[in-house]
């Protein structure tokens, strides 16, 4: 993913401020350059160990620092990336500063951040993605909703909407690196706002996102309902929630299954998360 040797290039794009999937093909590197969830899935490697743990196994903390050392003469990518004598010690796959440029996309309301939470793929491609390999076309759209690609036995909803198990993941995340760089680390939420804010906040933005498709509207409208007039016209359907599978990145609109609690029940979880 960091250039892991010379012989290499990595996954991350320098110039774009992205980690892109590469396709290797006769010893050809291809870079795939597809903002998606892919890209945003390196912030879950990310784990905080607490000096006062760090003091209680010191045989171990001084093979991390072998370790660490070892890594640098190989030149090799350091998973920790800063070790100071009696602090925190944070483990990630991203350096601080491709953090930074990661979340410039991760908070852009024209690319992954939607008024209902994280996209799974970046409305840039609503201006379709091409790449041509061995004379064969291949490609993608944004679709905001269901998609409209037959591929996977018709199950293509990956390419724009919503999804709660991976927006979960990401706020996890982001409260991970908060605990380790605190104000230290603040970023523009959202991205050309002017507004910086630290990590826990941004969790707490994309949070309230989430939450904000079951709420009503001025109009006693929620977004998970669409169209559907009998959840706000009928009494008997007024306080009915579903737990849609997914939602739509535009509209916030519930899509797929309706009964999904298993991981959109998440958001009772988020509620408590940010308002106790």
């Amino acid at each position: 993913m960091n250039s892991i040797s010379k012989d290499f290039p990595g996954a991350w794009d320098e110039e774009e401020g992205f980690f892109y999937d590469i396709l290797v093909l006769n010893n050809e590197f291809i870079p795939l350059k597809i903002r998606s969830l892919v890209g945003l899935t390196t912030l879950f490697a990310s784990l905080l160990l607490e000096k006062e743990r760090l003091a209680k196994v010191p045989k171990f903390t001084r093979r991390l620092k072998w370790f660490r050392d070892y890594r640098r003469e190989q030149q090799n990518f350091l998973v920790i990336e800063e070790l100071k004598e009696g602090e925190d010690l944070l483990l990630s796959l991203i350096p601080k500063e491709r953090l930074g440029r990661l979340l410039n996309a991760l908070l852009d309301e024209k690319e992954f951040f939607s008024n209902g939470g994280i996209r799974s793929l970046s409305k840039i491609h609503e201006k379709p993605y091409h790449i041509n390999i061995q004379g064969q076309q291949f490609g993608l759209k944004y679709d905001s909703g269901v998609s409209r690609s037959g591929l996977f036995g018709g199950n293509s909803n990956w390419r724009g909407p919503i999804w709660f198990p991976m927006n979960y993941l990401i706020i996890q995340s982001l409260r991970e690196y908060d605990s380790y760089y605190g104000d230290r680390l603040k970023v523009e939420c959202p991205t050309g706002s002017g507004r910086y804010v630290c990590l826990a906040e941004v969790a707490d933005d994309i949070a309230t996102r989430l939450i904000s498709l079951f709420t009503k509207n001025e109009q006693s409208e929620r977004a998970i309902n669409g169209n559907y007039h009998i959840y706000k016209d009928n009494a008997h359907f007024q306080n009915l929630l579903l737990f849609h599978e997914y939602f739509n990145g535009d509209t916030g609109e519930g899509l797929g299954a309706a009964h999904q609690t298993g991981w959109t029940g998440l958001v009772a979880e988020l509620i408590y998360d940010v308002y106790g």
